[in-house]
């Protein structure tokens, strides 16, 4: 008699350590019993052998409607899957469709709930004609988190929060204890480095990085921790492309202050002088790419605990928003979902790096960032049996080919991954069978934070 709905075995890699031998024991959607040795009896067994078991990633920052009829969640949760992510939490700047109150986050739940192949949560953020008067709607509807920018990206689509409306967000959101997170780039300094660069007659690859030197991403970071700290909210930064954003971070949080920070992953893979100068503007994204001397200082900053989450901050422009010669005409902004676990796994391995800062960066903290760690983050009894196997396979990443990705194109074209995803799980179900995406659209549902 089978004392289980599912086994998995292998190398299940937990927080802090890797059982070996191990096996994950599933009953329904639940992980049930973590351990070593031999397996108990279940219905349905898979055995990976000396392949690693890891917790679904949660990628903290996914774009899925930035660009209006191009990719939405139906091919986004696709990549997902086919990469090892089993929760994607949603930006609320979809064209044409600012989620900036309770309505619009209902909406877009049911929306995305008929579309997605793997679980989500949702940012909300605000309109700042509104200030903090919807965060309360938003909160009730299930967001995990408020988003906002210190940057004027778009006045409609992705708009500036003036510091004095930040300081009011970000109390009202500290009521319900949620986390702030925060587009970090400072709106005056980048309009002047960008008007300068543009007098300057400079318009290749290096006029992106010239027009957003470091201090317009650390004047804001410093901003957004100190109105963090005056009004007792959680506050995180959802990106951070140079070293010292993550020493700013690091002496907040040693004075006893809830401050968190994010790597995307390209800033940890692809550099100003090699891969932008190759890549032009499908290698632009804000803050910029920045030289291979702050990549390094990134994965030191890693290595020492000082990164929260990684993430993607996947978005899949149509190549014609990414060719431009004049690099600051194009979008900003690269598709990743399918290469972030293959990505981080290949990083850790080349420098000697365990594998538990993946469970770590991936799924144990960004679950604890967004609330939801009572279902979602790790390889633990009575959590959702979100699984990830990443077999010893190297092979070179082609986007086109798995026919996973709405777009073609990556910067990430060409690297040689030593890992790959041969088995997803989602909530106990196989939805990744190392070739084909089984889950269909609908098999996602919403994930709200604990109450």
């Amino acid at each position: 008699m089978s004392d289980f709905d599912l086994v998995v075995t292998g190398r299940v890699v937990r927080t802090d350590h890797v059982l070996d031998d191990g096996y994950v024991a599933i009953r329904g959607a639940l992980v049930e019993r973590v351990g070593n040795g031999p397996a108990p009896a279940a219905r349905e067994r898979y055995d990976f052998g000396s392949a690693f078991v890891l917790p679904g990633a949660i990628d903290a920052q996914v774009h899925s409607r930035s660009q209006k009829d191009q990719e939405d969640f139906v091919w986004s949760t696709r990549a997902a899957a086919a990469g090892g992510v089993t929760t994607i939490v949603d930006m609320p700047y979809d064209a044409g469709f600012l989620v900036c109150n309770g309505d619009r986050v209902r909406q877009k739940i049911d929306e995305a709930g008929a579309q997605a192949r793997v679980d989500f949560a949702l940012y909300g953020t605000v309109d700042p004609n509104e200030g903090p008067a919807q965060i309360a709607g938003m909160i009730d509807a299930g967001v995990a988190a408020l988003k906002f920018s210190t940057f004027n990206t778009d006045s409609k689509r992705f708009p500036r929060i003036p510091p004095q409306t930040l300081h009011a967000c970000f109390a009202e959101i500290a009521k319900r204890d949620l986390a702030a997170g925060v587009h970090n780039e400072n709106d005056e300094m980048v309009r002047a480095a960008v008007a300068e660069v543009e007098a300057s007659g400079i318009c290749d690859y290096r006029a992106h990085g010239l027009s957003r030197p470091p201090v317009t991403e650390t004047l804001p970071m410093a901003e957004v921790y100190e109105i963090g700290a005056q009004t007792g909210c959680s506050a995180h930064v959802v990106h951070c492309s140079v070293g010292r954003g993550y020493e700013l971070c690091e002496s907040y949080r040693r004075q006893g202050y809830d401050t968190t920070v994010e790597a995307c992953i390209h800033y940890l893979f692809l550099d100003e002088e090699n891969d932008v100068a190759r890549l032009g503007g499908k290698a632009k994204v804000n803050p910029p790419i920045r030289p291979r001397r702050e990549v390094e200082a990134l994965w030191r900053h890693l290595a020492a605990g000082h990164v929260t989450v990684v993430s993607t901050d996947h978005v899949s422009w149509s190549e014609n928003r990414k060719n431009d010669p004049e690099m600051l005409k194009n979008a900003s902004g690269v598709p990743g979902l399918e290469v972030l676990y293959a990505l981080l796994l290949k990083g850790l391995f080349e420098r000697g790096l365990d594998f538990t800062w993946a469970a770590r960066l991936l799924a144990a903290n960004p679950a604890r960032l967004f609330r939801i760690g009572h279902r979602k983050g790790a390889i633990e009894p009575g959590r959702d049996a979100d699984l990830v196997v990443m077999a010893h396979d190297p092979r070179r990443y082609e986007p086109a080919a798995s026919g996973h990705n709405f777009v073609g194109w990556s910067p990430y074209e060409g690297i040689e991954l030593p890992f790959r995803p041969v088995a997803t799980f989602l909530r106990g179900r196989p939805i990744f069978d190392g070739r084909t995406v089984t889950s269909e659209s609908g098999a996602g549902v919403f994930i709200k934070p604990a109450s």
